[in-house]
């Protein structure tokens, strides 16, 4: 089993930004929080406020997965629909 590597960045539209804001928190708490989760960190870069910086780290394969599938059918998931996704993933 190999650890899952995801690095990247989301660029959030302007409009959205405030329920994107919002949704943050509980998102990084609820991901933390999944048994496979070893790292996960959700950064607003210094230089664009609409750039949030993304690292994560899972145990393996089925931890990612079964990340995903919880996010696609969050809050967050929901009102991040329109953000810009920018990442690779090692391990898979």
């Amino acid at each position: 089993m190999n650890k899952i590597i995801l690095r990247g960045y989301i660029l959030v539209p302007q409009p959205e930004l405030c329920q994107v804001k919002q949704a943050l928190d509980e998102h990084i708490e609820l991901t933390r929080s999944e048994s496979g989760c070893i790292v996960f960190e959700v950064t607003q870069h210094s230089d664009d406020p609409l750039r949030f910086d993304v690292y994560e780290e899972f145990v393996d394969a089925e931890a990612f997965k079964q990340h995903q599938n919880r996010v696609i059918a969050s809050d967050w998931g929901a009102k991040t629909q329109n953000v810009a996704r920018h990442y690779h993933i090692e391990g898979l």
